[in-house]
């Protein structure tokens, strides 16, 4: 066995426990030359992985370090959750959707691309935080439910309007998408209600991988909901299916069931038009005030979390028939 053979055995010996199989050695003469793997490491994680092979590396006979970065493409996916309307609870239902998809394994980065309303950092408790910008990147906030998330709302000043005109929300739309990411490979985008010019930037600049509609069960939303499923059909993009929010009251004093917004009329124009229904979202006092607060029902256990568990398993059941 040569001396450079001891050598490389010795640094991945001591690299082992530091590197976790992301580095591969090299030994020539007195250098030792990495490849290390960082795909899906922030930056700073980066450096101080790099700043500790280096030190490990350093062992006797070895004069010099040599150490590259490497990182695999993340082949990202884009979950686009529209409503023909507004009030339909489409921000509520993205949240919930990307926390319960991290709990189901996705690494799931949200973008609150409601650029007119953004509601996202409240939903999410990250009010008043501002993203950094790294190699004129956007850095997505970490969030306490293990999905980063970028919105408009932390690149304005709270409470300010941002009345800007089409092509302005469009490269808005294009700086959050286009985000340091880092290993998330599923973005739940939660558009404005509509189908104007962030929606078509959307499908024509990152082409989403599919749709969630959302609707409540009155005919009017229903009416927007299927405009919003003719646009995503005329630009070739699956439709996941439609979620029915605020479908049922119970009263917390009597129990009874009641339904203020009607009762089916999702599922029923689901099935008249050829797409899945992906479950029902309740009316539920609970679900309002956690949302306010800022802790998600889908984080938790209870039972407010269960429907958008459910829907989050069919969307999962759909990712995983895909493509890449």
């Amino acid at each position: 066995m040569t001396d450079q053979t001891n050598d490389r055995a010795a640094i991945e010996a001591v690299l082992a426990p530091i590197a976790a199989g992301r580095a591969t050695v090299r030994v020539e003469g007195g250098r030792a030359s990495i490849i290390l793997d960082v795909t899906g490491l922030p930056d700073g994680a980066q450096n101080a992985l790099e700043t500790d092979i280096r030190a490990a590396a350093a062992i006797p006979g070895i004069d010099e370090v040599r150490v590259a970065r490497t990182a695999q493409r993340v082949n990202r996916r884009l979950i686009a959750v529209a409503s023909g309307k507004g009030g339909v609870g489409k921000s509520t239902v993205s949240a919930n959707l990307a926390i319960a998809l991290a709990r189901a394994g996705r690494k799931v980065g949200l973008v609150d691309a409601d650029i007119y309303g953004p509601s996202q950092p409240k939903l999410m408790g990250v009010e008043g935080r501002k993203p950094v910008a790294h190699d004129k990147k956007l850095v997505p906030l970490a969030t306490a439910y293990g999905v980063p998330m970028l919105s408009m709302g932390g690149l304005v000043e709270e409470g300010q309007a941002i009345a800007w005109r089409g092509p302005m929300a469009a490269g808005a739309l294009t700086q959050l998408v286009d985000a340091n990411w880092g290993a998330a490979d599923t973005l739940v985008l939660d558009l404005p209600p509509g189908t104007g010019d962030v929606q078509l930037t959307m499908i024509q600049k990152h082409r989403p991988a599919g749709a969630v509609i959302v609707s409540t069960p009155q005919d009017l939303a229903l009416i927007d909901a299927t405009r919003a499923i003719d646009l995503f059909a005329k630009a070739g993009i699956p439709v996941i299916g439609i979620v029915e929010n605020m479908a049922g009251y119970a009263c917390p004093h009597c129990g009874e069931v009641s339904d203020p917004f009607g009762k089916g009329g999702a599922e029923a124009a689901a099935e008249r038009l050829g797409v899945p229904f992906l479950g029902r979202i309740p009316l539920d006092i609970a679900i309002r005030t956690a949302s306010d607060v800022g802790s998600p029902p889908a984080a938790g256990n209870g039972v407010e979390g269960a429907a958008f568990a459910e829907v989050a398993g069919k969307v999962n059941a759909w990712l995983d028939t895909q493509k890449g």
